[in-house]
């Protein structure tokens, strides 16, 4: 398995965390009631706090990026493209998105935004490394 293909599969793991932790913050998944809720088909759910939001925001953002993510890992690891880029852009997206979750949940709006960016420049260069 190449160092690319490992990231998509740490990219999975990380998107799945987020989802799950999102979803437990959602509902307080910590306290008695909060697990009854999570356990349940999640209907009248508390109204998200702010941080609940973010949590949220955070996973939803972390699994639309990860699509296009594996999606270009899948196809530089299927034409061959062997180009250093392809592993050095995998591993930009990676990072930036392991520091981008803990900025949204502290919300740190510009800071936020720079390290998204910097996780399409790092997609943008797997995808440049494979034309």
């Amino acid at each position: 398995m190449t160092h690319t293909l490992a990231l998509v599969i740490y990219m999975a793991i990380l998107t799945w965390l987020a989802l799950l932790v999102a979803s437990l913050i959602r509902v307080k998944g910590w306290t008695p009631s909060g697990t009854m809720i999570a356990l349940g088909n999640r209907e009248n759910l508390p109204a998200a706090t702010p941080f609940a939001g973010r949590a949220e925001r955070t996973a939803r953002n972390t699994l639309e990026n990860f699509v296009f993510f594996a999606a270009i890992a899948l196809v530089a690891h299927a034409t061959g493209a062997t180009s250093p880029k392809v592993a050095t852009g995998a591993e930009i997206f990676f990072w930036a998105r392991v520091l981008y979750i803990p900025v949204y949940y502290a919300g740190i709006a510009y800071l936020r935004t720079a390290i998204w960016v910097v996780s399409i420049v790092g997609l943008a260069m797997m995808i440049l490394a494979i034309w």
